[in-house]
């Protein structure tokens, strides 16, 4: 016999797929506007009767709600450029249905909390496979009408539940492996519903630069200082820079070598010269925006006077600069009023019940899922390190954004010059534009100069990289400029007082840790992390958690 559940189940998978279709399909004929795409009109679906549960009697009630306040934790805190970062991937979305309508709302940027996830502090028995499909139900529902980033927000946090649910399933239920799938269907749902609410329009809080990804890197720098606090390190630098220094496995790295707590975000920006880095340190950001100490992560391009520096013409040319040069610079947005949302999750409840029903009724045990709290389960930390896992993650989940909540561009590609030079020409220094005219003087040595000189007032060590190239891109020019570069570099690190580091070694310059001839990938910024972590001359400081001017919970 057919399970009542089954065709609301296909019913989902089926409605929702339309909308997403319709979506791709107007984006690929460069439609002006999604908004003009008509929506599915489907049959409402009733709400899923859930199959009935054994009396049960709850000791010492397990609150299946978990409180959340907007106070000032420390959770997790969360993108195109000419190298690889244009390469955002755009998740596939799975299914999102139109079955009963939705309820009318306002599209605000607070919506009240939502009455089906609104729940009081009672344990109950609840079938978490009725209780995944009723919250997609209800995703799918939403979807219809979704149009502001709010209302991409609650779909969201909709299919959150609805995957929480899912993985409830236990494992010696008969319904695991069917819901196993049906976990990875939400998570993509999910991924499409983030994404939407990415692209959902929103008030910018200040005008752009002319370079989006300076536009990105600023809104998250100022949330990460507005949800962590200010990092104690700070990576600046161009692409090479976004993509070369991983920040978390600098943080690691640094724990083990003995700083502890430290936070680390890389404000890598692709095109960053000298006199980029310059402006965003010296006029972008306020004193008390600024880290303890700066990792300064580039190579000889940056610093070439001779080239044409269109980032920086840019941005003096951006309606952004127009404020800056007003004196009114980007502030951290003040925190909203608190505002109290209970989230229905998964809990354990004991249940009185025969031997008989403990045996037929698997799926009355449900695993507990424990509050986020101060302390991560060595299991997680283990996890987070693992970068395959993490990408598989990544991976089933379709990131919204391609630069993760440090800062940091993550790229799994490694170079191999077979293939890489198949799909595009060779080009040599001589008509390489980033190496014309080579002139380490100029403007791009005075923002050198300036930036040392203002470190060095705020009492912030400035640490001068030299991020390794692959060793077929130095032929003649390029190998010359990068001699000359790091011996000038040196000299000028006693004048100026700076610290400079040249890992243009035969360590680091393997293939399989970059991306393309300059840019390295994910396993070559984890290297060059843990070797920075464990270089003797750099001062690092002591974590700031003991001066209680940083939120509790440590984000990861």
């Amino acid at each position: 016999m057919r399970r009542p559940w089954l065709n609301q189940l296909r019913a989902v998978g089926l409605i929702l797929a339309i909308p997403a279709v319709t979506v791709f399909l107007a984006e690929s004929l460069n439609k002006p506007s999604v908004k003009s795409v008509t929506r599915p009109v489907a049959e409402p679906v009733t709400d899923l009767q859930a199959n009935p549960s054994p009396e049960i009697q709850c000791q010492n009630p397990v609150p299946n709600a978990v409180l959340t306040q907007n106070s000032t934790p420390k959770p997790v805190q969360k993108s195109s450029q000419p190298s690889p970062a244009n390469q955002a991937s755009t998740p596939t979305p799975v299914s999102i249905p139109a079955l009963t309508p939705a309820p009318t709302r306002q599209t605000t940027d607070n919506p009240s909390p939502d009455p089906e996830i609104t729940k009081t502090n009672a344990c109950v028995a609840q079938s978490p496979f009725d209780e995944s499909v009723r919250f997609a139900i209800k995703a799918a529902n939403l979807v219809q009408k979704a149009e502001s980033k709010s209302d991409w927000d609650e779909v969201s946090r909709h299919w959150v539940q609805a995957v929480a649910w899912m993985q409830a399933v236990p494992p010696d239920s008969p319904k695991r492996a069917y819901a196993e799938k049906k976990v990875a269907e939400y998570m993509r749902n999910l991924a499409y519903a983030q994404q939407q609410a990415t692209k959902a329009s929103t008030k910018s809080a200040f005008p752009s630069f002319n370079s989006k990804i300076l536009d990105q890197q600023l809104r998250l720098y100022l949330s990460y200082i507005s949800t962590i606090g200010k990092p104690d390190v700070l990576i600046v630098g161009s692409s090479r820079a976004l993509q070369g220094i991983d920040p978390s496995q600098m943080r690691q790295s640094l724990a083990a070598e003995g700083y502890k707590e430290l936070e680390v975000f890389n404000f890598g920006v692709n095109g960053a010269t000298a006199q980029v880095v310059d402006y965003i340190l010296r006029q972008l950001l306020t004193p008390d925006q600024l880290p303890q100490v700066v990792v300064w992560a580039d190579g000889v391009r940056a610093f070439n006077s001779g080239r044409i520096d269109r980032t920086y013409d840019a941005i003096m040319e951006s309606m952004g600069n127009q404020k800056i040069a007003a004196g009114i610079r980007p502030q951290v947005p003040s925190m909203p009023p608190d505002r109290s949302v209970c989230h229905e999750f998964p809990q354990p409840c004991k249940v009185k019940q025969s031997k008989w029903q403990a045996a037929n009724n698997l799926n009355s045990r449900v695993p507990a899922i424990k509050p986020l709290g101060t302390q991560i389960a060595p299991a997680r930390l283990r996890f987070l390190a693992n970068p395959a896992l993490v990408q598989e993650t990544l991976t089933i989940l379709g990131a919204t954004s391609p630069i993760d909540a440090n800062g940091f561009l993550s790229l799994s590609t490694r170079y191999d010059p077979e293939t890489y030079y198949q799909a595009r020409p060779y080009v040599s220094g001589t008509y390489d534009g980033d190496y014309r005219a080579f002139n380490l003087g100029g403007p791009q040595l005075g923002a050198l100069s300036s930036v040392t000189a203002f470190l060095k007032s705020q009492n912030i060590p400035l640490i001068l990289v030299s991020l390794p190239v692959t060793d077929d891109y130095l032929d003649a020019i390029r190998g010359n400029a990068e001699a000359e570069f790091n011996a000038t570099m040196g000299q000028l690190s006693a004048e100026y007082g700076f610290i400079f580091i040249n890992f243009s070694e035969q360590s680091l310059t393997r293939y399989e840790y970059f991306v393309d001839p300059s840019h390295l990938n994910t396993d070559g910024a984890r290297a060059v992390a843990q070797k920075l972590a464990a270089e003797p001359t750099i001062p690092w400081p002591k974590s700031q958690l003991q001066s209680q001017s940083k939120p509790q919970l440590q984000p990861q």
